[in-house]
């Protein structure tokens, strides 16, 4: 790569800027706009992402601190705060979620092969959702409370590589469950699902679609026994039936048997019930696979630590998904660029080296193998146990 170059304009290098205008074009973003346009839009905001730029004002201090360092990368004149909120105003955020998609598909070729600890050939999803409060005041349009305001992020994660597949950005007061109905559901994947996601007619639509869900069993869940599996108590498992609801309701919604399987966590000292409409898996397997959904939950920690998605540089439903949708894309893109460049380092050290070397002529790669940093500790702790 050209050493010539900036880091910052290394990274942008790295954007399919075919599949952007395509964006673009599609929903006439650059209409009538004659210097700023939503490329401009795009890399300051993702400048603001990866050097943590805390509101207009500082956005517009460091970019025209750097304004000689930013002619190769398209932004041609002064970034001014009111410039650019006007475009968080006024430009379909929809640009920048269509965009975010086609990073997404690039990222995911890219960690199709990668391991996420329990050996299948088929994909496997964790689905969830993570709220962000927000002050009534401001954003009257989330109202989710009498006295708060807060959207739902919510998000389809692949396990391999943790790319978010799916994102749905919602008021606070829309129920997790409903989102399953604009899921698009394949063939032979797994989804695991957390008990809020206890709708059982729900459940029965990712069944007929000939796909596999594993969640957990409320407490109130009544369900009679058809028949009995041999298990190794070693493994932990304590039994595993196949079963049919007993509740008349329940019964009605999913009329299929269904497989239950009872797991101790010895290290937790708690029992775990799980049910799931595949029965050629292991029933050590059922439960290695939840364990894995929380993966999900460190994606959102890490997303709210690392990315600005809390505090927010405009106050319309727009602005606010038109900076989530791009913290998503420089996410996605730095996990491509670490796959591409083969870097060793964890996505946090990455975006800590580059948030104070984005405007250094270093070759990218060999700043990033250079620094041997160690992903935080601390991230990581709870996903030694097997559930929250």
């Amino acid at each position: 790569m050209n050493a010539g170059k900036t880091i910052f304009a290394q990274i942008l290098d790295f954007l399919p800027y075919y599949e952007f205008n395509k964006c673009v074009k599609r929903y006439k973003g650059n209409y009538k706009v004659k210097n700023f346009t939503c490329l401009n839009q795009f890399i300051a905001l993702a400048f603001a992402q990866l050097t943590y730029r805390e509101s207009l004002r500082d956005i517009e201090a460091c970019l025209w601190a750097t304004r000689s360092k930013l002619y190769h990368i398209g932004i041609r004149g002064r970034v001014c705060r009111n410039t650019l909120a006007h475009a968080n105003e006024q430009r379909d955020w929809q640009i920048y979620g269509d965009f975010a998609q086609v990073l997404i598909g690039i990222a995911r070729n890219l960690y199709a092969d990668d391991e996420f600890g329990v050996e299948l050939k088929e994909m496997v999803y964790a689905f969830d959702s993570t709220t962000v409060d927000l002050c009534l005041e401001l954003f009257p349009w989330a109202q989710f409370r009498k006295t708060k305001s807060a959207i739902k992020i919510h998000t389809l994660l692949d396990l391999r590589g943790n790319i978010p597949v799916f994102i749905s950005i919602t008021k606070g007061n829309v129920h997790d469950v409903t989102i399953l109905d604009i899921l698009t559901i394949e063939a032979g994947s797994y989804y695991i699902l957390d008990r809020g996601y206890h709708d059982f007619a729900r459940l029965h639509n990712i069944h007929s679609a000939q796909a596999f869900f594993i969640t957990r069993a409320k407490t109130n869940t009544q369900t009679r026994r058809l028949y009995s599996f041999p298990v190794d108590k070693n493994s932990g498992v304590i039994s595993d039936h196949i079963v049919v609801f007993a509740n008349y309701y329940a019964s009605k919604d999913y009329p299929d048997k269904l497989r239950r399987v009872r797991f101790y966590d010895k290290a937790a000292d708690r029992r775990f019930v799980f049910l799931t409409n595949n029965f050629p898996l292991p029933a050590d397997t059922i439960a290695k696979l939840f364990k894995c959904r929380w993966q999900i939950e460190l994606f959102f920690k890490w997303i709210k630590q690392h990315l600005r998605i809390k505090a927010f540089y405009g106050n319309s439903e727009n602005a606010v998904k038109t900076q989530i949708w791009i913290a998503v894309s420089v996410y996605v893109l730095v996990a491509i660029i670490k796959k591409r460049l083969k870097i060793e380092a964890g996505l946090y050290s990455i975006l800590q080296v580059l948030s104070i070397t984005l405007f250094e002529k270093i070759p990218l790669s060999q700043v990033l193998t250079d620094v041997n940093l160690q992903e935080k500790v601390d991230d990581f702790i709870n996903q030694l146990k097997l559930f929250d």
